[in-house]
């Protein structure tokens, strides 16, 4: 047989077999798509035998697979192996490293702070250092995710580490080596204070696989201290496990109430999600903070306490993204994660935005009971009051400094004194949206004009 027959028999067998794996319902309609299919295989031999570089089969397929998944939505992605790796540690709230939040300053992959109680602060490591080998692996220059991947590993397991350090002259010169040994970090998630008139006040990070547990453990610090009333802040956070979302809204809503439902093209895929037991906190007064980074699970708890009446939301509308998609491993540990359906709220609300179809700009998304405009980057220099908090080890604890105004905050705060009532919060906010709105369309007028004038 010539090596060109071999070839394209090689071709076809792989595309039936990926065809196959990612939609098992393609055969019913292979008949159709034979053409089309006929057709991806003349593009990947004739690339494969006439490109001007040599390029492996697998990696031609490889790219068909990813556009034939991209073409669908912008969450269902082909994964390969070290990306699958990394989503099943993301989700489980936990890996096996050193313990440091890592920058690139001046190229150079810089120590922004240690974590509290981790080897890298154990080990003295300090803010500025600079890393300059992992295992003896320059990592200068490297990017950054590169670099964080040389340090990660089973705990238990070890890692040395070149350094330099700035010397009483300002100048970075090398340390001594240091060995550390690999352990199971647990990312801070939650971050909780007292607030003034007894409000205690949340910010969730995410929801991986410890969130619910911070949380429970915030909210009891906060009782303790005499909280009579309650801020969540779901601001930036992109949301994670649909379990943590379940969870936390359980702790506020009665029994037996809807928190969330799915449905999808089958009916398998519908699916309930109640409250089941009695709730921790089943009557205080709360309010939940969102914004255009605000998805998936922090939509889920949003949606679930605004219409159950439980809490009132403040800020800006939700990203929407909120569909489900369900992970499929595949041969040589890559997987699918396909969208199979979408979320809905207890009313009935789609949750999830489609960005791609201009026509229903409008559906999708929390909108908040109290919209409050914000610029993004005001929204970002407010939450990085936590992220910029640095340890020195050796040295007492950090204390974040909170100096920068916080408007959708500050709103939150008066309805829940009582120096504004929710029903007048609510009417302003529509009377000002309805104001921004009318200004945009003016503004939009005056360009149009301005345009063909031109």
């Amino acid at each position: 047989m010539k090596k060109s027959k071999i070839n394209r028999f090689a071709v076809w067998a792989a595309v039936i077999f990926f065809l196959g794996t990612l939609f098992p319902y393609a055969y019913a309609t292979v008949d159709k798509s034979l053409k089309k299919i006929r057709t991806l295989v003349d593009v990947i031999e004739f690339v494969k035998d006439n490109y001007v570089e040599t390029i492996d089969t697998d990696v031609l397929i490889t790219g068909a697979v990813k556009g034939v998944v991209d073409e669908l939505d912008d969450f269902s992605q082909y994964l390969d192996e070290k990306e699958y790796k990394a989503l099943k540690n993301e989700t489980k709230g936990e890996f096996g490293g050193i313990g440091m939040r890592l920058q690139k300053t001046d190229d150079f992959i810089t120590v922004a702070t240690p974590m509290p109680g981790t080897p890298a602060f154990k080990a003295g490591i300090m803010p500025g250092d600079r890393i300059l080998a992992v295992d003896g692996k320059e990592v200068v220059s490297m990017k950054l995710d590169e670099a964080v991947a040389l340090m990660r590993g089973p705990a238990g397991s070890k890692v040395k580490l070149s350094i330099s350090r700035k010397n009483d002259k300002g100048e970075y010169e090398p340390i001594p080596d240091i060995t550390l040994k690999r352990a199971t970090i647990v990312p801070e998630v939650v971050y909780y204070r007292m607030l003034p008139d007894n409000i205690g006040y949340v910010y969730l990070v995410d929801f991986s696989g410890h969130s619910t547990e911070e949380v429970k453990k915030a909210l009891a610090e906060l009782t303790k201290q005499g909280m009579t009333s309650l801020i969540l802040d779901l601001r930036f956070n992109p949301g994670g496990l649909l379990t943590g979302a379940v969870d936390i809204a359980k702790l506020f809503l009665p029994e037996n109430e809807m928190i969330v439902y799915t449905k999808g093209r089958k009916p398998e895929y519908y699916q309930e999600y109640k409250t089941v037991g009695k709730p921790l906190y089943p009557q205080l007064p709360m309010a939940v903070l969102v914004n255009q980074g605000s998805a998936s699970a922090s939509e889920i708890v949003s949606g679930a306490l605004q219409d159950n009446g439980r809490a009132f939301i403040v800020g800006q509308r939700t990203f929407g993204k909120a569909s489900v998609q369900q992970v499929i491993p595949l041969a040589g540990g890559s997987a699918l994660r396909l969208t199979i359906a979408k979320y809905y709220t207890p009313s009935g609300k789609l949750i999830h935005r489609n960005y791609r179809d201009k026509t229903k700009e409008d559906e999708g998304g929390i909108w908040p009971d109290i919209e409050v405009d914000v610029k993004p980057e005001d929204d970002v220099k407010v939450l990085m009051q936590y992220n910029n908090i640095v340890y020195v080890p050796g040295t007492k604890q950090a204390v974040p400094e909170f100096k920068e105004e916080d408007k959708v905050l500050d709103k939150a705060v008066e309805v829940l004194t009582g120096k504004i009532s929710l029903e007048d919060a609510k009417a302003q906010s529509k009377q000002l949206a309805a104001q921004r709105k009318e200004e945009k369309e003016k503004q939009q007028m005056q360009e149009k004009k301005t345009n063909s004038a031109e």
